[in-house]
């Protein structure tokens, strides 16, 4: 109803807030007897909150899990493939209601600034609290970095226990707005830690080695002891979606992973060159109607890393696609010819598929676990990147 009139983000806010406190009245604040675990950041938030819930569920905690990827409770999972992390306030507390009617303890619960903003976890009660990172992104939404922190800072609001990056460069600008009653426990890859070897040998990526040590470190704080948690690592899943392989005959390296900011773009690509044995070829766009800043660098990291780019559509949302393209090629300094533009997606998996040779990296940036593709702005059209590539090696 709100989307189909303009109407201020403050009036959306306080309808949101509105549904949410109603919401709680009639499920019954669920969350006021929940442990519920609440991580936000830009980039890492998804792999994180399936890490803490995958540590405390070896550790035989009754956990539930809500992220991006969907919802898992009890032996009920729920995929979204969608592009809604943090659900509207009447779905959350009725989900949070059924955790508390199974029994359920505790609440592993990913929260994007949308979400905090627009009041959609008011009367979630999050007890603990973990920032992965912030960099800039959403500031079409924010319109100012400082706004955005700021949001971000939000999930802290009720927290007794908060888990922030020592190393990150706004540690302390986050550890100032820590409430006074909340106990502040930092984690760092550089700090020694007990699972620091454990961490290593399971992932390979230094940002999911990161990922892992905040989820370590987050357990540890509840209770959870370092044996129960070197003994689980290694047995984590993953995660659908975020550096997902695609088997093959051809001798290739495919990838399907959800990196869309600059930052998680950097890493990522960062991770698979040292891991690379052939040509690294990176496939990805940027998204219509979102955060036109990060176009440019988003072009000049892919030169930069990648032996051959190949830009095009991420849910254009009635963008025109060479349009955004063309703003993601003004930061391309160099490497140009090993730049391409093509606007349709599966053709670009294809062309992809196409120049690698046995031994080389295909990576499809962007989508990761989504089950959609946004083209006009209005509907949801059926799309997998992990099938688009099935379909081009067919």
């Amino acid at each position: 109803m709100l989307g189909s009139v303009w109407l201020p983000q403050s009036l959306k806010n306080l309808y949101h807030g509105f549904v949410a406190l109603l919401a709680v009245l009639v499920f019954r604040y669920p969350a006021r007897t929940l442990t519920v675990i609440g991580i936000t950041g830009t980039d890492g938030k998804t792999t994180t909150a399936h890490l803490v819930y995958h540590l405390l569920k070896q550790a035989r905690i009754k956990v539930a899990l809500l992220s991006t990827v969907g919802t898992v409770l009890g032996t009920k999972v729920t995929p979204t493939g969608l592009h809604v992390t943090t659900p509207d306030p009447w779905a959350l507390q009725r989900w949070l209601r059924q955790v508390k009617n199974h029994g359920f303890s505790h609440v592993v619960l990913e929260a994007t600034s949308h979400g905090l903003d627009q009041h959609r976890l008011w009367g979630t009660h999050i007890q603990v609290a973990l920032i992965t990172n912030i960099t800039p992104e959403h500031l079409d939404y924010h319109h100012q970095f400082a706004k955005y922190l700021q949001t971000k800072a939000k999930i802290m609001g009720s927290a007794r226990l908060v888990l922030l990056h020592r190393s990150d460069p706004l540690f302390n600008r986050l550890a100032a707005l820590v409430p006074a009653r909340a106990r502040l426990v930092s984690y760092s890859l550089q700090a020694h830690s007990e699972f620091s070897e454990v961490l290593k040998a399971t992932f390979p990526e230094p940002y999911n080695q990161l990922n892992a040590m905040a989820a370590s470190s987050l357990v540890a704080a509840l209770g959870i002891t370092p044996a129960q948690i070197i003994e689980a690592i290694p047995t984590f899943p993953g995660v659908f979606g975020r550096m997902t392989p695609v088997s093959n005959h051809r001798g290739l390296r495919l990838i399907v992973d959800f990196a869309h900011t600059p930052n998680g773009l950097q890493q990522a690509l960062r991770a698979l060159r040292t891991s690379c044995q052939g040509h690294l070829i990176a496939v990805y766009g940027s998204a219509g109607q979102r955060d036109r800043q990060k176009r440019p660098q988003l072009g000049a990291i892919g030169a930069d890393l990648a032996d051959e780019v190949i830009l095009t559509a991420e849910d254009p949302r009635g963008e025109a696609v060479p349009v955004i393209i063309h703003q993601m090629l003004e930061g391309v300094k160099h490497h140009h010819g090993h730049v391409h533009a093509i606007q349709d997606r599966q053709v670009a998996i294809n062309f992809a598929i196409k120049l690698a040779t046995a031994g080389d990296t295909v990576a499809v940036f962007g989508k990761g676990h989504e089950l959609s593709l946004n083209i006009d702005g209005r509907h949801e059209s059926p799309w997998s990147d992990y099938q688009a590539i099935k379909r081009a090696l067919a």
